[in-house]
């Protein structure tokens, strides 16, 4: 995410004298399930996860899951979910048994859309053919499988389980066992990687004819092995050359770039992703999981979850682990941060329609961020310009005193 968490306690100039009003329609719901579990950790990894047993609690832990669930319901309003995500960790560890239990007790709760989307993250070292037509069976309709890259010395660097031949398999499995939607994740700025080698992955992926690429920059993040023994990676030129030389080649396959580092066959961009980002609604269940949700009277409410597995399933805690009602003062930055990530922005009137708050409490940070050139100058939409992509951060720091 664009951005720090510490940013949206800033104050925004304008908002606070805005008075909030009552949301007339509730945004999207979605339900993201943590499953924090890995075969290993990756030395660049900063999410929540944790290197699995032998044996992993199946049971307990969905049983785990469907209680969170249960705390949250109060939030759902007669909401159906639009989409389902399966993020890790490594949800693919757990078996088809096991996940079909879990989406039949969150049926029960809440009504799944008629075409809802349930994504699942899987890496190549797990796929088992048995268990990914099985997954399919359950009306799990999406995989998105962490390739990374082919390059067998790229993964070893990467601290990755598979090798090359393994991820191009896996694709084509995904494909066998009835995924006709796939996204397949890519890293670029690699250690020692040039121009070559970049292309030469998102190539042998776009071959493989996944319906959706996600493309981005190795960052170094605090509290990973990267951070303390930082690997030599490529010079700021070689990052550029390699961004604008993938943007194109992508382009020239018919992917095309809907966010900073999103790209999608016509039609198939990541639904839950898009409801993340327009300031959609959704459920977070499971170790460390995050939520946002709002309400008729207007407040909006973010909420995070006991963290550490062995205290998630501790039936002595709590699930959740705390919860923010934004400010009216912090919710320009809030819309925003995930909003102009799109490359073609949101509308307008989405703005008033999931914050509660006119669009005058843009207007002193829209006007600065037009001036400078990051914003377009469209009365009807929010959405950054093609520099105010590049420089992200900055067009956000219009929306902050």
């Amino acid at each position: 995410m664009t951005g720090n968490s510490s940013a949206s306690s800033l104050i925004v100039g304008g908002a606070a004298s805005s008075p909030r009003a009552p949301l007339q329609t509730l945004p999207p719901l979605s339900l993201y399930i943590h499953i924090p579990w890995c075969v290993r950790k990756c030395p660049y990894c900063d999410f929540n996860s944790h290197t699995a047993s032998p044996v992993l609690p199946e049971q307990e832990y969905v049983d785990a899951l469907l209680a969170d669930l249960d705390q949250d319901l109060h939030a759902v309003y007669g909401r159906e979910i639009s989409s389902i995500f399966f993020g890790g960790g490594t949800p693919s560890l757990f078996s088809a048994e096991a996940l079909g239990r879990l989406l039949e007790g969150v049926e029960q709760r809440i009504p799944f859309a008629h075409d809802i989307e349930i994504t699942l993250e899987a890496n190549p070292g797990t796929f088992e053919q048995e268990k990914f037509v099985a997954y399919r069976k359950l009306g799990i309709n999406r995989l998105s499988i962490g390739i990374q890259s082919f390059q067998q010395e790229k993964l070893e660097a990467l601290g990755r389980i598979h090798n090359g031949d393994e991820a191009v398999r896996a694709a084509g499995m995904a494909r066998q066992a009835g995924f006709d939607n796939f996204n397949l994740d890519l890293m670029h700025g690699l250690p020692d990687q040039s121009l070559d080698d970049a292309l030469s992955d998102l190539r042998q992926a776009i071959e493989l004819n996944p319906t959706h690429i996600s493309w981005y920059q190795l960052t170094l993040e605090p509290n990973t092995v990267f951070w303390n023994q930082p690997p030599v990676l490529p010079e700021d030129d070689t990052l550029w050359d390699i961004q604008e030389a993938g943007q194109a080649l992508l382009a020239e396959h018919g992917y095309a770039q809907y966010e900073v580092s999103a790209y999608a066959q016509t039609g198939r961009p990541a639904r839950h992703n898009l409801n993340y980002w327009s300031f959609g609604d959704f459920i977070g269940i499971g170790a460390g999981a995050h939520g946002k949700l709002s309400h008729p009277d207007g407040r909006i409410v973010r909420t995070w979850k006991t963290r550490l597995p062995k205290d998630y399933l501790n039936p002595a805690k709590s699930f959740q682990a705390g919860e923010k009602a934004l400010t009216n003062d912090e919710m320009p930055f809030e819309f925003l941060m995930n909003a102009l990530r799109l490359t073609a922005g949101v509308e307008s009137r989405l703005y008033p329609q999931r914050t509660g708050l006119s669009l005058e409490s843009l207007a002193e940070g829209r006007a600065a961020a037009e001036q400078s050139g990051l914003l377009q100058v469209e009365p009807s939409r929010l959405a950054a310009t093609e520099r105010g992509q590049l420089f992200l951060n900055d067009l956000l720091q219009q929306f902050l005193n």
